[in-house]
């Protein structure tokens, strides 16, 4: 077992990192693109970037427990900031970079931070408007240097702090040094705020401890070596990232080099070859949905050839979990790698030795179709409030549909109404002042999740809803919506669906259809529109989509069954304040919103038509 005796604090996690290989120019710590290229950067140009930074907020007065907030997309300048901000024991104060001025300003006062980092104008002007309300901020640090005003007499460049930062050094020589011993793993490290699907959002309280115990329990979980790459798309203000794909990565001096955005991210896994990522079951969706169309605009050959591919990919992995691979299917296999499998696998630059999944339930379905073609989805399940990971599955110890065994250290039980409860070194310390939600969540040690689970005879966690996500129909029949959303979610035609049926006679959905592939359900079938927004109001659409969902439908139960369903003309987004950061849908906003539609499809019995 390997010895992680510097996981102790992230400065000593980023100390070790910068001494130990500084000197390896051929190494790279972090790469991004620059002017349309991959650029590396070096332990020594990273501990010269962080240091410079940290000194240069000491020059502005941060010292130990104070709060510095962060809005920024994915780049090595979160990193810096972060790793500096730490360094000089203060508290790392994440926040989404799709947040609004109101969330910003809300969470500035609460946290009582005295700067903030930004990275854009886009970014800026949130925080100029609420400026005058946030009275503990200070100083504004902008990171886009073509952005800066000079009028405004509270903005700072990214680049002058470090100027200042080197001045304040050679006044200051062993202040760094002096705080990494001063550092304890009891310290706060981060204040995270979860967005929530109702209310005002909570500050998620964690040590050094806290996250470098899932840090641990992760290398221990996985086999990560210092010659993996990954590929970081999801935002590092999230701590499944920010614990997986950065301290964790870090921690085996993996590379990890920055997706551009989340558009790019299938351009961005050619080019970079990862051999390992973190993602959300999304990234999934979109790739399948993808491959699905491609081969249903082939000939009837290739989508024979396909189909038969999928079928002896997925008879070969059951086998091989057996230990008995009969030779003629072993000889099926190697023939539907060298036609099928390989051509997909490049799709994700060849070199992906496994995904790590998590934020939402996988489809079991999706992990059985990528695992049958070679590429394995290892699906974990945990909170903010546990920093992240309370159970994973592991490389070789796997079951889809289950969320997999406890994480190391951290123990497991299902209360007597099926909530599921988590004790270890990776519970938080409580919401930021906010006593009251602290002892509703935290209760003898135990975090109370808020989700619905029970262990299978072989210990894998299967997570079947959120509590508050339960209800219950009219005629007193319990609903776990989830389940019944994600298997309507596999269907090519549909984007996002929302479950509706509490306390109401039968079920009834919201869906936003995949408008593209309605489209060209339209033109092939020489339905006229104008835009694409029409398709959702025409009869053709409606039933083609009532006979695709029978189709899906046939697996549940009778009172599980959709009765009812309207198509929407846009999709749920987080401007619009429909889904979270985290891409979780706020069940309630949407039903209240929707209210209108709701009721008419409950004032008729008829089957599902366009609702006027």
């Amino acid at each position: 077992m390997a010895s992680f005796n510097y996981l102790t604090t992230i400065p000593r996690l980023y100390q070790h990192l910068t001494e130990e290989y500084s000197k390896e120019t051929n190494n790279f710590v972090i790469k991004h693109k620059v002017n349309g290229k991959y650029v590396g950067i070096t332990y020594d140009q990273f501990k010269e970037e962080t240091d410079a930074f940290a000194f240069g907020l000491a020059s502005l007065g941060i010292k130990k427990d104070d709060k510095v907030a962060i809005i920024s997309e994915n780049r090595p300048e979160w990193v810096y900031s972060d790793m500096a901000i730490l360094s000089l024991g203060a508290i790392n104060v994440p926040l989404y970079p799709s947040l609004t001025a109101e969330s910003v300003e809300f969470i500035l006062n609460n946290s009582e931070s005295k700067i903030i980092i930004v990275s854009t104008k886009f970014q800026l002007n949130k925080v100029m408007k609420v400026r005058d309300k946030c009275k503990t901020l200070k100083y504004i640090i902008l990171l886009n240097e073509k952005d800066y005003d000079s009028n405004n007499k509270d903005l700072l460049t990214f680049s002058n702090v470090q100027k200042s930062g080197k001045t304040y050094e050679k006044q200051h020589p062993s202040l760094l040094k002096d705080n990494f011993t001063s550092i304890k793993p009891s310290d706060i490290c981060t204040i995270i705020y979860t967005s929530g699907t109702t209310g005002e959002p909570k500050g998620v309280v964690l040590t050094h401890h806290n996250i470098l115990s899932n840090v641990e329990a992760a290398l221990q979980s996985f086999p990560i070596s210092n010659k993996d790459v990954f590929l970081s798309f999801l935002p590092l203000c999230h701590i499944f990232e920010r614990m997986a794909g950065y301290y964790t990565a870090f921690s085996a001096k993996c590379t990890v080099c920055y997706a551009e955005s989340i558009e790019t991210v299938a351009q961005n896994l050619i080019e970079v070859k990862p051999t390992i990522m973190t993602t959300v079951p999304r990234l999934f969706e979109r790739i399948h949905s993808k491959i699905i169309k491609n081969v249903e605009s082939q000939s009837e050959k290739k989508q024979k050839i396909f189909y038969w591919a999928m079928d002896a990919g997925k008879r070969y992995r059951e086998a091989e979990k057996v230990g008995k691979i009969p030779l003629s299917l072993s000889l099926q296999y190697k023939l539907a790698d060298k036609l099928v499998y390989k051509t997909l696998q490049e799709k994700t630059g060849g070199n992906l030795r496994f995904f790590i999944s998590g934020g939402a339930a996988l489809p079991r379905a999706l992990g059985e179709f990528f695992e049958a073609i070679g590429i394995k989805i290892l699906e974990g399940y945990g909170l903010t409030e546990s920093s992240p990971v309370i159970a994973a599955n592991r490389y070789d110890d796997y079951k889809f549909g289950s969320v997999g065994k406890p994480f190391p250290g951290v123990e497991i039980k299902i209360a007597s109404d099926g909530e599921i409860l988590a004790k270890g070194p990776n519970i938080m310390q409580g919401y930021y002042k906010n006593k009251k939600e602290t002892e509703a969540t935290i209760k003898d040690g135990w975090l109370y999740t808020g989700d619905i689970g029970v262990f299978d005879a072989d210990g894998f966690l299967i997570i079947t809803d959120r509590k508050k996500h339960l209800f219950k129909t009219s005629a007193g029949k319990y609903i776990a919506p989830t389940p019944i959303e994600s298997l309507f979610l596999a269907s090519k035609y549909i984007d996002q669906f929302v479950l509706i049926g509490d306390r109401r006679m039968f079920l009834t959905a919201l869906i936003v259809p995949d408008f593209e592939a309605v489209k060209e359900y339209a033109d092939s079938h020489k339905i006229p529109y104008d835009k694409v927004e029409d398709l959702v109001k025409d009869e053709e659409i409606y039933k083609m989509l009532d006979k695709e969902m029978d189709q899906f439908q046939k697996k549940l139960a009778n009172y599980e069954r959709v009765r009812k369903f309207v198509l929407l003309d846009k999709p749920f987004t987080i401007e619009s304040g429909e889904i979270t950061p985290s891409l979780k849908i706020k069940r309630q906003y949407v039903e209240e919103r929707y209210q209108d539609l709701i009721e008419q499809m409950y004032q008729s019995l008829d089957k599902s038509v366009p609702i006027k």
